[in-house]
């Protein structure tokens, strides 16, 4: 049986694909943090990434596949959060 370092590497996806879905899913653990943290009901979210309410149940059930990153940059920046980006180069095998 293969070994993956992450769950979306087994999903048969390209690996342009699979860094998409990391990347989306990581942003949205960030803002489920971020709306916990604040204590906010999903309707005061919504009021304060300036998206529906429906669309902050979608993000606190993780369906990463109704988010771009676009999108979730957009919300990241309209509660004053931060995003800081790294690239890691893998070692030569």
């Amino acid at each position: 049986m293969p070994e993956y370092a992450s769950a979306f590497d087994s999903l048969g996806r390209t690996p342009a694909e699979t860094e998409q879905l990391k990347l989306r899913a990581t942003l949205m653990r960030a803002l489920r943090t971020h709306i916990s943290k604040q204590g906010w009901t999903q309707t005061e979210a919504a009021e304060h990434f300036g998206v529906g309410q429906p669309r902050i149940s979608d993000l606190m059930r993780g369906k990463v596949s109704k988010f771009s990153v676009d999108k979730l940059a957009e919300m990241i920046g309209a509660v004053g959060l931060h995003i800081e980006a790294r690239v890691l180069v893998p070692e030569a095998a």
